[in-house]
């Protein structure tokens, strides 16, 4: 019997990512496969099966890399994972046309909480040792999300009548930059902030000597998304304060 057998709703999290030493011959053809191909591939099934409504978890990286979005900008993923989720948003809505199986698209930042890994992790490992962050000089804004406020509107999407074939935003609705965001988180752990000042030109070249853009990128620049059509469409607003999401995720709860 199918999975999705006697479903209403189904909410799909899966994907590849975080694949940070891909051993894959072909990365772009391995995202697809298992974003791509594997949520329509679901979606399919599920709207055979019945199922009215199809939430799907995509990312921000649809939009882009850096950048302040809405929902209305036009598209630029610039790495595999980011197209491979816009394929698949694509593909749903074709879906969605054909079968009149409702879609829901909801595109994330990044998703901190207990048991939080990446960089992320990364992060709270070097404040818990007092290593000196060579931060303090960086003026970004980038939104991120807690763990709670995602479960939230993934909820209120499952049940909403107005989220039928839209496509959200979510966020914990206070972009920090990257300085704010170590001193709140650990002021949630107890441990001190060491941070110094360098100039942000000189970090960025030193990471690109490393080969560790990516990392400096998400360190240094800018990432925002707007929550407004969320709040507007569905009366939603993020439940958890940031400061309680760092709390809950320093405690693991």
């Amino acid at each position: 019997m199918p999975v999705v057998s006697n479903v209403d709703v189904v909410v799909h999290l899966a994907a590849r990512v975080h694949v940070m030493r891909d051993a894959a011959r072909d990365p772009i053809t391995e995202y697809r496969r298992v974003n791509t191909e594997g949520t329509l591939n679901l979606a399919r099934q599920a709207a055979t099966a019945g199922a009215q409504r199809f939430v799907f978890l995509s990312s921000v990286k649809v939009n882009g890399e850096t950048g302040s979005f809405r929902e209305s900008d036009v598209p630029a993923p610039s790495d595999a994972y980011g197209l491979s989720k816009y394929e698949a948003e694509q593909g749903l809505k074709e879906i969605a046309a054909e079968t009149g199986m409702a879609v829901v698209i909801i595109r994330s930042p990044l998703v901190y909480g207990p048991d939080v890994q990446a960089n992320f992790r990364a992060l709270m490992r070097g404040l818990a040792l007092g290593i000196p962050l060579p931060l303090a000089a960086v003026d970004n804004r980038r939104s991120l999300v807690g763990l709670d406020n995602l479960v939230d509107l993934i909820v209120t999407c499952i049940e909403h009548p107005a989220a039928a074939n839209e496509t959200f935003f979510v966020s914990d609705g206070e972009d920090l930059s990257t300085p704010q965001l170590i001193s709140r988180l650990a002021r949630a752990m107890g441990r001190p902030a060491r941070l110094i000042p360098l100039p942000p030109t000189l970090l960025t070249t030193g990471a690109m000597l490393l080969g560790k853009r990516d990392v400096a990128q998400r360190l240094l620049g800018s990432l925002q998304v707007d929550i407004s059509k969320a709040r507007r469409l569905l009366g939603w607003s993020p439940p958890v304060s940031l400061d309680e999401g760092l709390t809950r995720t320093v405690v693991g709860r």
